[in-house]
């Protein structure tokens, strides 16, 4: 298995009773990312275990450290993966460059909140961050069907023998 850091951060007011504070606990959160990837070229791409059936956080967390990817079950149906073209996705994900007055979380605290909510009824808390090195994916331009708008969030491996390899650390939200 690939050497990958796991960092940790504590926010025990992050819950899905109500709308979270995306701002002020996407700050705390964006502290360890600037702590560890400060002026780097990274894909973040963030998940809520309730939304992996039978799974812990620290099960996925060996999930995706060993595969590279939360992407486990071949069989199991993706949420919006497929696309007009027909493209392969590996994941969805947002690229940044990590910079002192970035921000970055609240940009996925939000979204995880309302549209689980709106689409299938209930609210995702994240509580794992996955980093990968830009340089070691590519990004996938795609459309839905019924939309105009060309997405930019759809990411592949260059190096499908090496996905763990792409992975520059995971953050685990307390």
């Amino acid at each position: 298995m690939a050497r990958i850091p796991v960092y940790q951060v504590a926010v025990p007011e992050y819950h899905v009773r109500s709308p979270p504070d995306h701002k002020a606990i996407g700050r705390k959160i964006d502290a360890v990312l600037k702590r560890h990837f400060m002026g780097q070229k990274v894909v973040i791409r963030c998940l809520g275990s309730q939304e992996h059936p039978g799974k812990s956080v620290d099960g996925l967390v060996h999930i995706i450290k060993f595969l590279g990817t939360d992407r486990y079950d071949p069989d199991r149906e993706g949420d919006r993966y497929e696309n007009v073209s027909g493209k392969h996705i590996d994941f969805f994900a947002i690229d940044f460059r990590i910079s002192e007055k970035g921000r970055y979380l609240e940009n996925f605290i939000e979204p995880f909140y309302h549209w689980p909510k709106k689409l299938r009824g209930y609210p995702v808390r994240i509580d794992i961050v996955i980093v990968y090195d830009r340089a070691k994916v590519k990004r996938v331009l795609h459309r839905y069907e019924d939309r105009i708008d060309t997405k930019r969030d759809g990411f592949a491996f260059k190096d499908h023998s090496d996905k763990p390899g792409a992975i520059k650390g995971i953050v685990r939200i307390l």
